[in-house]
């Protein structure tokens, strides 16, 4: 069965679809087959697969395209239609053979009180009961039907409903995050959050109601693969001074708050699996400084910044050569991550 890996921190602006975009790339590029889903109603992951420079190509996708989003798929049980839920037809990503996406909808967050009510009264509500499960059910039976290794799940940030649900029902999560005040503090909101929604599903998989639904609510299983840190600046090949005070403290608050609550929760992988990795300073597994201007190249060109080309960044000379150095050093970080993720998740070539 395909893993399914939560991208997910409630602060905003940590670069969280990028790094989805990129790792699922490169995991696709060393032979597995990855499905991206844009689970945010910005659909900011669905803008970077998709030429949506258009003001109503969206609108112009999901027209021409029914059902092939997140938010239609899971139309049946939503909106109670008598007819089960179908796999995504998975939108391939130009460029990069066994890596799709299943695009985000705007509309997702109007679902979001009606699961919120399911998910706290799907015991006495049969109308309900199907709601839960309908997630889990929906990328299972997609991913058996690509093949798939990986399920990625990009978040929006906020703690909701469905990224309740989401989370839960996932097999791992990686925190990004950023040296900053904010993703200090976002790991105390963690620390506290997280053992709750877990203490949630495990009573939820136990109801009877969830246990006899159409879309049966999964046990959880969830584990902690690491946080990626990203978003800060370079001096001299190191993080400038003030980032690194914020690396300390984040690094602290991981180690001494988050890590322990989730241990508490059963929430981690065995030591010796971290160990093993070489995730230096421990639970990290990669550190990301600023793409630059290289993000703006991405975005246009629609690939990660480890693929661009001098043509997609139109320089030359000595700047294409620097440029080239950089992209090198991308490609690095990122084929290390991709590679821990396997190890940690037992999918080794």
């Amino acid at each position: 069965m395909a893993k399914i890996i939560a991208m997910f921190n409630n602060k905003g602006g940590v670069s969280k679809t990028t790094t989805c975009f990129n790792l699922g790339w490169m995991l696709a590029q060393r032979g597995k087959t990855v499905i991206m889903v844009d689970a945010d109603p910005q659909c900011n992951l669905t803008g970077m697969v998709l030429d949506l420079t258009q003001v109503d190509a969206l609108d112009k996708f999901y027209s021409e395209h029914p059902n092939q989003n997140l938010r239609d798929a899971l139309d049946p049980a939503f909106q109670s239609r008598p007819r089960p839920l179908a796999p995504v037809e998975c939108v391939p990503v130009s460029g990069r053979d066994g890596l799709f996406l299943i695009p985000g909808h705007v509309g997702l967050a109007e679902d979001e009180v009606s699961l919120g009510v399911a998910q706290q009264l799907s015991e006495s509500i049969q109308a309900l009961k199907n709601l839960p499960g309908s997630f889990s059910h929906l990328f299972q039976i997609t991913a058996e039907k690509y093949k798939a290794d990986y399920v990625i799940l990009d978040l929006s940030p906020g703690l909701g409903s469905i990224n309740q649900n989401l989370v839960s029902i996932s097999d791992y999560f990686i925190v990004p995050a950023s040296p900053d005040v904010f993703s200090v503090m976002a790991m105390d909101s963690l620390a506290r959050v997280l053992p709750k929604w877990i203490r949630w599903a495990e009573r939820a998989a136990e109801l009877d109601a969830l246990a006899k639904a159409d879309y049966v609510f999964p046990h959880p299983k969830l584990k902690f693969l690491g946080t990626i840190v990203q978003r800060y600046r370079l001096k001299n090949g190191a993080p400038t001074i003030a980032f690194q005070e914020y690396f300390d403290a984040l690094d602290g608050a991981i180690k001494d708050t988050l890590v322990p609550a989730l241990r508490s929760s059963n929430l981690m992988l065995d030591e010796s699996l971290y160990s093993r990795v070489g995730e230096e300073p421990p639970y990290r597994l990669a550190s990301i400084p600023d793409f630059n201007t290289l993000i703006a190249n991405s975005q246009q060109s629609r690939k990660p910044v480890f693929e661009l080309t001098k043509q997609d960044v139109k320089r030359g000379g000595s700047v294409w050569e620097l440029t080239a150095v950089n992209i090198q050093k991308f490609r690095d970080t990122f084929d290390g991550l991709a590679s821990r993720v396997e190890s940690l998740t037992g999918e080794e070539a």
